[in-house]
């Protein structure tokens, strides 16, 4: 297939985009950010690449764009300022939205406008949609959250749902993604190798997870299989408390999971976006049942991030 990349540049997109060209697929990636910035370490004539700010209305009149999105068999948004790299202020609480809802929003508006037409979509979303919850657990079928991240989402979904007619839309609600290069194991491991790690919190709060091949897994197949349509919670079966899952990294490296991460450290770190760290939430999928996931078990999936 020929598909367009967009917000696939980074910690996904680094095992994601080798993956969909082994597979074959010929592959346009378009970013804000020169080549030379990216973190994909990709022979650069194996993917064609446009550099433009998508949030920008004015930029989607690019005519290199337009030519490639009327050529494009699927298109894959995971689009989007990270939500945990910042304290959140109004000023970037306003940068994660508009980052990925004017981005979606302009996609559809000008899929329509042009009458085009992919096969199929595949638009990110998270599992902040359910809101936080210390006890309950959330399957596809749950009703959504009502803070900041779950009203986000909430939003993003709605303006991906205004898709063209014909064409599939899959909508993964992603999970905490896991490898060792990047997202929040890859800031954990420093500090657990020189042995002053612990969990976050008091430890009690759901990490509902996926390890980095399975998601861009998943994301391969819904390409190609028609079953793959609407909603699914990309997650890995079995949910973990924080105090399993800190425990576990430090078996796995064969160090102590001695000392906590106070909870009110975090919030002046982060913000409100604390909240979402040290409440969590217990997200299973209803929908993947005939999907076989390569890491299952935290433990299987930590040991294959660390061992190099």
């Amino acid at each position: 297939m020929r598909l367009l990349l967009l917000g696939c540049t980074g910690f996904v997109g680094k095992e994601l985009v080798p993956t969909l060209l082994n597979k074959n697929h010929e592959i346009y990636i378009v970013s804000r950010k020169p080549i030379s910035k990216l973190k994909l370490d990709l022979d650069l004539n194996k993917f064609k690449f446009i550099q433009v700010d998508l949030s920008k209305k004015q930029n989607w009149n690019n005519e290199n764009l337009l030519n490639i999105l009327k050529e494009s068999d699927g298109i894959i948004n995971l689009m989007g300022e990270p939500i945990a790299e910042k304290k959140w202020t109004d000023s970037q609480k306003t940068e994660i939205e508009n980052s990925r809802i004017n981005t979606t929003k302009f996609l559809m508006k000008t899929l329509k406008n042009l009458k085009i037409n992919p096969k199929v979509i595949i638009n990110g979303s998270a599992i902040g949609y359910y809101g936080t919850s210390l006890s309950d657990e959330f399957t596809e079928n749950s009703t959504g959250g009502k803070d900041f991240l779950a009203n986000l989402c909430k939003k993003w979904e709605s303006v991906a749902a205004e898709k063209p007619l014909f064409s599939r839309l899959v909508i993964f609600r992603i999970g905490i993604v896991l490898e060792a290069d990047g997202g929040a194991l890859g800031k954990m491991l420093p500090v657990f190798k020189i042995g002053l790690g612990g969990p976050i919190g008091d430890g009690m709060q759901w990490m509902s997870w996926i390890h980095r091949s399975d998601l861009c897994a998943l994301i391969t197949n819904a390409l190609v299989d028609k079953k793959y349509s609407g909603v699914f919670n990309a997650v890995a079966p079995k949910p973990v408390l924080m105090k399993d899952f800190s425990q576990t990294l430090g078996n796995c490296l064969n160090r102590p999971n001695l000392l906590p991460v106070p909870g009110a450290v975090l919030k002046i770190l982060l913000g409100d976006g604390a909240k979402v760290v040290l409440e969590g939430q217990k997200v299973v999928s209803s929908k993947l049942k005939n999907f076989k996931f390569k890491y299952p078990l935290l433990e299987k999936a930590i040991y294959a991030s660390t061992k190099n």
